[in-house]
């Protein structure tokens, strides 16, 4: 992906160099592992899980930034201005109204949000009453490290699908969606959580299409990069790198290959229309 020397977003909140804070009491062992690999879906907060018992102490020494930390964040700017002004055009032709753009806050440890605890466990997720997306630049090396996601446009992929999720806010369909979930069994609920999911899914597919028309800014292996990404944060796969029995009912975010062809369509469609993922039978 060609990012380099281009214009960054000046909405980021750089939380990186402040105090992080220090947890008692956690999972630890095969437990903590597994807690962690339930965190790294987009969008789940297990920060109440990994402190059970435990109590958050303030550190009063800033978190150490380091050259890969700077790379990243610079990254994340340039792909957050794209996002940006890809979104504006497309509210304009598409929408008929203006894009108001999200904030991205960028931390290193742990940090708060009106939606929960952000850390290393919980992945990065957006958070829709502080209009926040939040992200440890420390994850796209877990992307790599750990679930063998590597490469530019699979991080790109993670930046664009949490400001796909602030669309979603931006349209209404967040709040519909929670009012909806609030009346379903938890299976429901869940199955609704999927369909938000893969429309986010849809939506970073068309923010690609649309970043290389307007910039010119995909390489050559860069679509199979998201492409692999999206398919190694699929549900099925998540619980089985975790060791556990594939659960359907309890999927939240879809699978590897609903992930994969919902990406897919925004890509080749290129228009909202397209990521109705609520009325159609066939995820």
């Amino acid at each position: 992906m060609k990012w380099q020397g281009r214009r960054g977003s000046s909405n980021i909140e750089d939380r990186r160099r402040r105090g992080g804070v220090r947890r008692a009491g956690g999972i630890g062992g095969i437990a903590g592992v597994l807690v962690l690999l339930a965190g790294l879906y987009f969008g789940v907060d297990t920060s109440e899980f990994v402190d059970l018992g435990g109590t958050g102490v303030q550190s009063s020494s800033p978190a150490e930034i380091t050259p890969a930390d700077e790379r990243a964040a610079q990254f994340v700017s340039v792909t957050l201005a794209d996002t940006e002004e890809v979104w504006a055009d497309i509210f304009v032709r598409q929408v008929g109204q203006p894009y108001d753009a999200p904030t991205l806050v960028l931390f290193k440890g742990e940090t708060r949000s009106a939606c929960g605890g952000a850390s290393a466990a919980t992945g990065p997720f957006y958070c829709p009453p502080e209009r926040k997306a939040y992200l440890d630049t420390a994850f796209f090396t877990t992307l790599e490290d750990r679930l063998g996601a590597g490469g530019d446009f699979a991080a790109a992929y993670v930046v664009a699908h949490e400001v796909a999720h602030h669309v979603q806010n931006e349209l209404g369909i967040l709040d519909q969606v929670n009012q909806l979930r609030a009346q379903m069994s938890e299976t429901d609920s869940n199955a609704m959580s999927v369909r938000v999911e893969l429309q986010a899914d849809c939506f970073s597919g068309i923010w690609a299409r649309r970043a290389q028309q307007k910039f010119g800014s995909l390489e050559e292996g860069d679509i199979a990069e998201a492409m692999n990404a999206a398919a190694q944060i699929g549900d099925d796969m998540i619980q089985r790198n975790a060791g556990q029995r594939v659960q359907p009912h309890t999927f939240t975010h879809g699978t590897s290959a609903q992930r994969q062809r919902w990406f897919r369509r925004g890509l080749e469609s290129g228009n909202l229309t397209a990521c109705d993922t609520f009325s159609t039978n066939r995820l």
